[in-house]
């Protein structure tokens, strides 16, 4: 009598493992406890700026949030350090008072941010915009090697991604697919597809 090999169960996917950094331990502690509960993996945790880069050097997670105003060293020099080397998306925590901060952070690699007091719901919306934009940037950054180039680059796909959403009713991360599946299609560069969109427009019809 033949044996009949056991089917192999695919195996489940690991949870996002995430460093969170902010010098409230209050609000530190009850961010670990969302995060939980939205199936994320919280593997460490920082008081100041200097050791959340620390942590995520070390531990190579798939995500870091860091609180704007911190001891050592401040979240906007920590999110420069952790996105300069490529190590996983940012989200940035900021009170409402300090809405002029958001600009620099995005300037500093930060994907998305968070303004104080946020609900659990805030939190995954934040969490996969950041995830989905540091994935863009590594795609772009797959295809372009010089660095003046890549910034030209990001720039008119940004400029593209929103022409795209307002005309084809798209989220940012359909714009993104939008213009990539494009520019495989017709063996063309992302920017170039991203120019002809904010020099032309949107070609008639919607992408499949």
């Amino acid at each position: 009598m033949t044996e009949t090999a056991p089917t192999e169960q695919p195996a489940p996917s690991r949870p996002r493992t995430v460093v969170i950094a902010e010098d409230e331990t209050l609000i530190r502690m009850d961010l670990a406890e969302m995060l939980a509960e939205e199936g994320y993996d919280v593997v460490g945790q920082a008081g100041d700026g200097q050791r959340a880069i620390e942590l995520a050097q070390e531990l190579r997670p798939d995500l870091v949030i860091l609180d704007v105003k911190m001891p050592v060293l401040d979240g906007i020099a920590a999110a420069e350090a952790i996105a300069g080397q490529r190590i996983a998306p940012v989200v940035m925590l900021t009170a409402f008072s300090q809405r002029e901060l958001v600009e620099r952070a995005r300037e500093a690699g930060a994907m998305s941010y968070l303004v104080k007091p946020f609900s659990q719901s805030d939190l995954v919306p934040a969490i996969e915009m950041a995830v989905s934009r540091f994935a863009e940037i590594r795609q772009l950054e797959s295809e372009v090697s010089d660095l003046t180039e890549r910034l030209e680059t990001r720039k008119a796909v940004d400029r593209a991604k929103g022409i795209l959403q307002e005309q084809l009713s798209l989220s940012e991360a359909e714009a993104f697919r939008w213009i990539q599946k494009t520019a495989m299609d017709l063996r063309m560069s992302m920017r170039e597809v991203a120019e002809g969109v904010v020099t032309h427009g949107v070609p008639g019809g919607s992408p499949s």
